[in-house]
């Protein structure tokens, strides 16, 4: 039997001997090579680093919260007002003459000259507040001076008007404006002479003249000075018409009246003048 093992060929013994050889070696790189392959399936460092944001990306919303500190600063900066169309305070100044009415035409001429000023506070292009100061000359009638007894004689009204006003546009040039409120007036007079007798009844002239005292006329003799206040009120309106782009030409119709004791002073000034 040792000679039939002695006689298997050399090739057979020399092929098991390299099989016997290879298989170690072929075991231990498939043992190398299967970790290897498993390791993508574990998520590297570097690959886990793309979900965090990258410190890189952070200026901008540095940026961002700068400019959003930014613009308080922006929100505190003055803003510019518009200009309104109207001015705040206007003033005025005219002059004219005065038509009278009620009993004051009994014994006063019309024609009588008038002075006026006037300042108004606007709180808007249509609204203010206007105070006006006038004069109105108050020139007797002959009529007056002989029911009086006198040669001549000076009478005159003094007035103060405060008035809502309403402005109304019209044209970039042309306006009115429409007044009305309280008045106060003083009127005070005076006879240059008189023959009438002190203590004689009253006619209606020194009724009017304010100086009966139980109809009839002081026994002093102190009848040839008048002097009365008297309240009451005053509507009107004008015209302007621009000149100047801060100046106005005013024409302006008012009616103005007063009682004291029963005694009327009734106006119609009429006035022309400027407006700034």
């Amino acid at each position: 039997m040792i000679q039939k093992f002695a006689a298997v060929p050399n090739r057979f013994v020399s092929t098991v001997i390299f099989f016997v050889t290879i298989l170690p070696g072929a075991a231990t790189v498939v043992a190398q090579q299967t970790p290897a392959q498993q390791t993508p399936a574990q998520p590297s460092p570097v690959q886990q680093t793309p979900s965090q944001p990258p410190a890189a990306a952070q200026p901008p919303d540095n940026q961002q919260s700068s400019s959003q500190e930014a613009s308080p600063e922006e929100s505190t900066s003055p803003r510019k007002v518009k200009p309104h169309d109207y001015r705040n305070w206007s003033f005025n100044v005219g002059g004219g003459a005065s038509i009278t009415n009620g009993s004051t035409k009994t014994f006063v001429r019309g024609g009588g000259a008038v002075g006026a000023a006037g300042v108004a506070r606007n709180y808007g292009k249509y609204f203010g507040l206007r105070a006006d100061f006038q004069f109105d000359n108050l020139p007797l009638r002959n009529s007056a001076l002989n029911l009086a007894q006198a040669p001549s004689a000076t009478s005159q009204v003094y007035s103060v008007m405060v008035d809502p006003i309403i402005n109304i546009p019209v044209t970039t040039n042309w306006g009115g404006y429409v007044v009305f409120g309280p008045s106060y007036l003083h009127r005070s007079g005076k006879l240059d002479s008189s023959t009438a007798v002190p203590g004689s009844g009253c006619n209606a002239f020194f009724i009017w003249w304010g100086t009966c005292f139980n109809n009839s006329l002081p026994v002093t003799g102190k009848f040839l000075d008048e002097s009365q206040n008297a309240f009451g009120f005053n509507f009107g309106g004008g015209i302007t018409r621009k000149i100047r782009p801060h100046l106005e030409l005013y024409g302006e119709f008012r009616y103005l009246r007063g009682t004291h004791s029963g005694i009327q002073t009734a106006l119609r000034p009429i006035t022309i003048g400027l407006r700034w």
